[in-house]
């Protein structure tokens, strides 16, 4: 077996609960994985806001999931035997969609090619003559986009969002990678607040490393936030494991 990426060490900045198959891919192709969690994901402090939905989850047309995180919280407190049949549920990417059908839902609404908030805005289930005069739930972290809210409201549907987790900067050693910089070969970002976290942590390292290292990124998004934070080779990648792993072998791959 042909390993393109024997030799090459990545940096994948995700929880580690949510790196294993990208890592693991990774490591098939030969590449050393150097995890650097910079994202701490946990509950809300106070679940009553979730706990109190499972008697009102009747009164939604449609429940939406920002992420696998947001799946694994919510149904950490609601009952997933009290979830109605008629509440519909949708995300915004594969990998979300593929924890939900690991919840049981046979049917989860998600875009077919762009994930995030503009190709679930594309969808006919959320557009004006489907939303209006409905109640619409959206489970999610605290903070985060406001987009689908407030244009769902603005279609004419009632918008509730209810927080299921929190994120944190991790406390990790920067020593861990700036010990062994020159070794490094890439680092993949998945999120925004990912790369506000690598600065926060690496401090003065940060510019060095996100200078003289190729940047993966899943979204444009993602991407002007890279190069707002000194990266000065990016490369956008198609989303979700499959999309960053085809970028990384193109980019990094030997023949």
């Amino acid at each position: 077996m042909t390993q393109p990426l024997l030799g090459a060490c990545i940096v994948i900045t995700r929880p580690q609960d949510q790196a294993g198959q990208l890592n693991a891919w990774l490591a098939e192709q030969g590449a050393r994985v150097l995890a650097f969690p910079v994202t701490q994901i946990s509950a809300v402090a106070d679940t009553s806001g979730l706990r109190a939905l499972q008697t009102r989850l009747q009164d939604f047309s449609l429940a939406f999931f920002v992420s696998a995180n947001a799946v694994e919280q919510c149904f950490a407190v609601i009952d997933r035997a009290q979830w109605p049949d008629t509440l519909a549920v949708a995300t915004v990417g594969p990998a979300t969609a593929r924890a939900l059908r690991a919840k049981g839902f046979s049917r989860v609404i998600v875009p077919p090619n762009r994930f995030d908030s503009e190709g679930v805005l594309d969808l006919p289930e959320f557009q004006p003559r489907a939303v209006a005069g409905r109640k619409v739930l959206i489970l999610r972290g605290e903070g985060g986009r406001e987009l689908l809210g407030e244009t769902l409201t603005e279609r004419g549907a009632t918008v509730e969002q209810v927080p299921c987790y929190e994120r944190h900067c991790a406390h990790l050693d920067a020593s861990t990678l700036t010990q062994h910089s020159e070794a490094l070969s890439a680092i993949v970002f998945s999120n925004s607040e990912a790369i506000r976290h690598f600065t926060q942590i690496l401090g003065i390292h940060a510019a060095s490393l996100l200078e003289r290292l190729p940047v993966f990124v899943p979204h444009p998004r993602i991407q002007a936030q890279a190069k707002a934070s000194g990266a000065c080779r990016t490369v956008l990648t198609a989303a979700g494991d499959e999309g960053i792993l085809a970028g990384i072998l193109e980019h990094l791959g030997t023949s």
